[in-house]
């Protein structure tokens, strides 16, 4: 390859730390390294030296003390507990130190820290879901997507819980050194290279509570099941025998969703399990998840994945699928 530069990645480590979303990310890294001509220089630090505490019990022993921690190339914040109480000291170095970074990166709840030392100001980012509201309101200059596992903004990179850690260092690996090499290492640690940023960090079913009712229990599940039907208000209506005005009012207080909305969702999921598991045609997969038409479709695709269903294929499909 002809990037062949060595990239440090400095994890800060602090009591309260995710362990999940160091190793992660760190593992990813590390499995780049091992590819000829690929080097990510990894360290972490704490503000004094010492070992940290993560929330589930284990112990992290940093390299150095922040203070005494090289220039990175990207500066990786993680989350956990640790990042809800306030913390001057940590919040104070990373507002001196990581506008030199050339790539600033949280993972979950770090973006509690970066917000904190005002370094999301003006930004578009996000969190995980239970802690947008809370950065939202105590930080109204930043502009908090809930929606996506992670967003990229200029130098910086933000991300939902855990496993969006690993979709976002993955990202980064393929920015740095292409798609092949980061499709390598997510085989070697079992996930799927096949997660843009702007996928949701619910699917359709979970971000939508389940209804009370059994009638409407019985929808939502009839419209996984058949998301090429007709799912207007009206014949969904007629299926939880109610009236569409009583059905729709009733569907949107338990479901948290419209009925429209909850439709939209589904048609978009089973649409992109077809492209990334499936060789059929695009035609073919318009019709199938209730689009009709693969314009339909695209204009779908674009709205919510900025992206063609096309090139969704080119980069998420599933490399045994059919061609």
């Amino acid at each position: 390859m002809a990037d062949v530069k060595q990239r440090t990645v400095l994890v800060v480590l602090f009591d309260g730390v995710q362990s999940l979303d160091v190793s992660g990310p760190m593992e990813v890294f590390a499995g780049a390294s091992r590819a000829p001509g690929v080097s990510y220089d990894l360290r972490t630090a704490s503000l004094d030296g010492g070992p940290v505490r993560s929330t589930s019990g284990l112990t992290l022993v940093p390299d150095s003390s922040l203070a005494d921690a090289p220039a990175p190339h990207t500066l990786l914040v993680p989350g956990g507990h640790g990042t809800r109480g306030s913390c001057p000291e940590l919040t104070g170095w990373l507002r001196e130190h990581a506008p030199r970074a050339e790539r600033l990166v949280s993972v979950c709840t770090g973006a509690l820290l970066l917000a904190g030392a005002g370094l999301l100001d003006g930004h578009r980012v996000t969190t995980h879901w239970n802690h947008c509201d809370r950065l939202a309101r105590d930080h109204p200059a930043v502009r908090v997507d809930p929606e996506p596992i992670f967003v990229r903004d200029g130098r910086l990179a933000t991300s939902a819980g855990v496993t969006a850690g690993i979709d976002l260092a993955l990202a980064l690996v393929e920015e740095d050194h292409g798609r092949d090499l980061a499709l390598t290492i997510a085989r070697h640690l079992v996930v799927f290279l096949r997660r843009p940023g702007n996928q949701a960090q619910f699917s359709a079913q979970l971000s939508a509570q389940t209804a009370r009712r059994e009638p409407l229990r019985e929808v939502q599940h009839w419209i996984t099941q058949h998301p090429d039907a007709d799912l207007g208000v009206d014949a969904l209506a007629a299926r939880a025998r109610l009236s569409p005005r009583h059905f729709a009012r009733a569907f949107r207080e338990e479901t948290g969703t419209t009925p429209g909305r909850y439709v939209e969702r589904v048609r978009l999921e089973h649409a992109r399990r077809l492209l990334e598991d499936t060789g059929d045609g695009v035609e073919r997969i318009a019709r199938a998840s209730g689009y009709g038409t693969p314009e339909a479709m695209r204009r779908a695709f674009v709205k919510t994945l900025a992206t063609a269903p096309a090139e969704y294929r080119r980069r998420f499909r599933t490399p045994a699928a059919g061609t």
